[in-house]
Parts: C-alpha cells; structure tokens; sequence
C-alpha cells in the first residue's frame, strides 16, 4: 500500500483473499506517507508490517493491539536520501515488537549488509544496542512466521548463527560499516567467514 502501489481498498481484497485461504499475510505499509497501512495490517490479521515510516499512534496502537511485528528498514531512507526514518522509539513505547530488515533490493535498497542496518537502527531510531540485537533475531523470526524454529539459543530451536570478532555486542552499532563476522554456523555446518582486509591489501606492490 503506498503511492504508485495498491490502494487500500485493493489491498484489503488481496488480503482478505490470503486470509481465506489460510495464507500468511505481510503488508508493505506507510512507507512514503500515512496511508493507513497498518491498520489494514492490524485489521487483517498480518504477520508484520513493513517500512512503517509515517504511521499514526492509531497504527502504532492497532498493531500492538493484534500483535504485528513492524519490521523496520533505515537502509531504504538512507538509500533514497530521505531524512525521516520510523519511529521505532514510539513502536517500542506502544508495545509494538519491533523487527530490522535491509529490504534488500535494487530500486530502493542495494544494501545486504545486516550489521549497517542494525547500527542505522541506534543511530537514526534511537532504539539501545540490545534493542537491535532482539530486532534482528528473534522478532525478525517472527516477522516471517519463524520465531518459535530460529531466532534465539534456545534447545530445540535451528542453530543458525553468526561468531562476531568483536568484545561485546554494543560494538555493532559503534563500529558501523565494518564486517567482522568471523564464522557462520549454517545447517549444521561451521563456515569460516574469509578476512575481508588482508595486510597484502595495504602493502605497496
């Protein structure tokens, strides 16, 4: 739902369509203007509202009503050149879970990298580093209908995770725009991340 895009009455027959027929359903909302996007998403039973730039207290307050995550993506304001981001501070207070994305993609958002949007997510949207680091695991497992299989340590759940060389979490958001994920755990399988600054890189030739 936004300009150029579905208008809400369109989107209300698509989604309601979804929800007979017993599909999940997300709704990209409020991106460009407050286009009463997530109430729809509210009123629809969403699993998560995307983007949610513009939206009301009355959105804020329908989505935490109904228990939709608003899946947050800074990389995309920062990527267009726009200066208002979302509210996150305001979802948080109203009880909405709040998840990160970087909306990747190449008309708005040609970003992949996680750790850039989660420090875009302290720098810009005032949320703490431990509100990143939640937004980013476990409420982005909800936001696609996974929370109760990945998102968190947890016995039982799929161990998919990220070994960081850094002291502590708090340095994602300080240190932004640098990759130090040291190994991936995939599948079972253990990945060493390659060094992305080699000292050869530095030495003249």
């Amino acid at each position: 739902v936004d300009e150029s895009a579905f208008t809400i009455e369109e989107a209300r027959v698509i989604l309601t369509a979804a929800r007979d027929h017993d599909m999940p359903r997300k709704l990209h909302a409020d991106e460009m203007a407050d286009d009463h996007g997530a109430e729809l998403a509210a009123e629809m039973g969403c699993v998560s509202a995307d983007h949610l730039v513009w939206t009301s207290e009355k959105g804020m307050k329908a989505l935490a009503k109904e228990g939709v995550v608003a899946t947050l993506m800074p990389g995309t304001v920062l990527s267009l050149g726009r200066t208002k981001f979302a509210d996150a501070r305001a979802f948080i207070e109203h009880g909405v879970p709040v998840a990160l994305a970087t909306d990747y993609n190449p008309g708005t958002c040609m970003c992949p990298n996680m750790l850039l949007i989660m420090a875009l997510g302290c720098l810009h949207m005032k949320m703490t580093a431990e509100e990143v680091l939640v937004a980013a695991t476990i409420n982005g497992a909800a936001a696609v209908g996974r929370g109760m299989q990945t998102g968190s340590l947890r016995e039982g759940k799929d161990a998919d995770l990220l070994v960081l060389d850094i002291d502590t979490y708090k340095e994602i958001p300080y240190r932004f725009g640098e990759n130090f994920v040291r190994y991936v755990v995939a599948g079972g399988g253990v990945i060493k991340a390659p060094k992305v600054f080699k000292k050869k890189y530095f030495q003249e030739s």
